[in-house]
């Protein structure tokens, strides 16, 4: 099939390479000149393991190429992906600026029938709306044009989006015509050679399955980071109450790791959004809201204990960040929880060295206005001198350090154990005084509010 995806993103880079790698004649189109010029040459924007492999292999074989020219785009996709970013709105709501130019573009340049697929996560409507947008643009063209507008939700997670997108537990299509859903199923059949996991829907359904998985998984790792607290004030330890509650089939073992907050492109925006869907159409959001207001306090809690320990004033102390991007297997700090912990050490006066095998470029490039931090060249370089040192990403080169070289490189040998990696009474065996989530040690910060951390 002849395919066009719109956005040459996170999103829309994985699927342009997957579906070429299929042996599709995928073009990818975006307005960033500079993006395109280096697709061309394989070079990456972005970190994802498996993609730069994929991209390479199919630039050099013909089936994939990047553009900035729209109308030759679109005239070359039977299904025109729409791939683009949908940020936060001031008020919450997502932002459909780019989803509706992308649009405006079709209906512009469409030649013949086609199947546009709302790929971005877009709020319940949308299909309509960009129906409406393209139906408006061939009007001014006194064009007469069949298409059809389906909703096609991502469901790719960052640090293993190839092998998601290749090996889906699910394909959910939001379509209320038969040639579009028979196009889609075509389309998506070699991914789903061993079962079929297609589900069809209509489209407002598609797009709220997409808000409502994104805000169950926020949920649930909200839920562990309340109960973290909890551990703490009674003395009960984290890690066992989720390997108890994990071992329910019911329930799972999925997004149930307390840690010090969720962040990334997706969770922060989603939830928000679908809190804004709830209250625009007066349905109470209060389960969204205390996610979201869970994972804020959540997100400050490391720069809590670091002042209940060495008290308001942090001048003089340097203090170690082992990890920079919002998880594993990504170079993506969006909302990174690493960048509310590094702003309020260095705002204390602190020293702030911070090091992450994959993200320390693109936290140079997103947080220019943190010009304290320094980046090490390695961990133990981070470390030296370290008053304490502070994990926030749990990267698998930081689940068994050396932790004899890292004590002999501290001036004080304290772990805040962020993500809970380490086992406390190993650790402080070794030397260590640390501090988890939810361990049952640390001091209790049920009463401990946002506007407190700076006082």
């Amino acid at each position: 099939m002849k395919i066009t995806v719109i956005g040459a993103g996170y999103v829309g880079l994985v699927t342009a390479a997957c579906l070429a790698e299929m042996g599709n004649s995928v073009v990818g189109l975006d307005v960033d000149e500079a993006r395109v010029a280096g697709l061309q040459r394989a070079e990456m924007p972005i970190h994802e393991p498996g993609l730069a492999d994929l991209v390479a292999r199919n630039l050099a074989a013909g089936r994939l190429r990047f553009d900035t020219d729209a109308a030759a785009a679109v005239a070359h996709g039977s299904i025109v992906f729409i791939a683009v970013g949908t940020p936060s709105a001031e008020d919450g709501s997502a932002d459909l600026r780019h989803v509706l130019a992308a649009a405006s573009s079709i209906g512009r340049y469409m030649n013949d029938y086609k199947v546009v697929v709302n790929k971005s996560t877009v709020p319940v409507g949308s299909a309509e709306r960009v129906r409406g947008v393209i139906a408006s643009e061939l009007h001014q063209r006194a064009a007469v044009l069949p298409f059809s507008v389906v909703s096609n939700p991502e469901f790719l997670k960052e640090g293993a989006a190839v092998d998601d997108f290749m090996s889906p537990d699910r394909v959910i299509v939001g379509a209320d015509d038969d040639r579009a859903m028979y196009m889609l199923r075509s389309l998506y059949a070699p991914f789903l050679r061993n079962r079929d996991r297609l589900l069809t829907m209509d489209a407002r359904s598609a797009e709220l399955t997409k808000y409502a998985a994104n805000a169950m998984l926020a949920l649930r790792i909200s839920f562990m980071n309340e109960m973290a607290l909890l551990a703490d004030a009674v003395g009960a330890d984290v890690e066992q109450v989720r390997q108890g509650v994990g071992s329910d089939p019911r329930i799972g073992t999925h997004f149930l790791y307390a840690g010090c907050g969720w962040g990334g492109s997706c969770f922060p925006k989603d939830v928000k959004a679908l809190a804004h869907l709830g209250h625009t159409h007066g349905v109470g959001s209060q389960l969204l809201d205390a996610t979201l207001a869970v994972n804020d306090r959540q997100r400050q809690l490391l720069a809590a204990r670091v002042v209940q320990r060495f008290g308001p004033d942090l001048r003089g102390r340097r203090f170690a960040v082992w990890g920079l991007a919002f998880k594993p297997g990504t170079d993506d700090v969006r909302e990174a929880p690493s960048r509310v912990l590094i702003e309020e050490l260095l705002a204390r006066g602190a020293e702030v060295a911070g090091y992450d095998p994959i993200a320390m470029a693109s936290a140079a490039a997103r947080w220019p206005d943190l010009s304290g931090l320094q980046y090490a060249p390695d961990p133990y370089a981070a470390a030296r001198g370290a008053d304490a040192l502070l994990v926030v990403t749990e990267w698998r080169e930081f689940r068994s350090p050396d932790f004899e070289r890292l004590r002999a490189a501290m001036a004080q040998p304290i772990v805040y154990d962020g993500r809970n990696l380490y086992d406390p009474a190993t650790v402080r065996a070794l030397g260590f005084e640390h501090v988890g989530i939810g361990r049952g040690t640390a001091p209790s910060l049920l009463a401990a509010a946002p506007e407190r951390l700076r006082a």
